[in-house]
């Protein structure tokens, strides 16, 4: 801690931080797993539907 800051702001900075990681691990997370894998699918689909599936060449 800084020698100017009292244990008042100390609280608030941890009430942030607990307020940030429950965004990123309920929100930020799952969202971004959901948006890479369907991503990455549409990706494959794609793929497949211009050069067909796999080992049918």
């Amino acid at each position: 801690m800084s020698p100017g800051s009292t244990d008042d702001d100390h609280v608030l900075t941890k009430r942030g931080e607990r307020r940030v990681f429950v965004f990123i691990a309920v929100f930020l997370f799952p969202i971004l797993s959901v948006v890479l894998v369907g991503g990455f699918g549409l990706l494959v689909w794609l793929f497949q539907l211009f050069f067909g599936p796999p080992g049918s060449g």
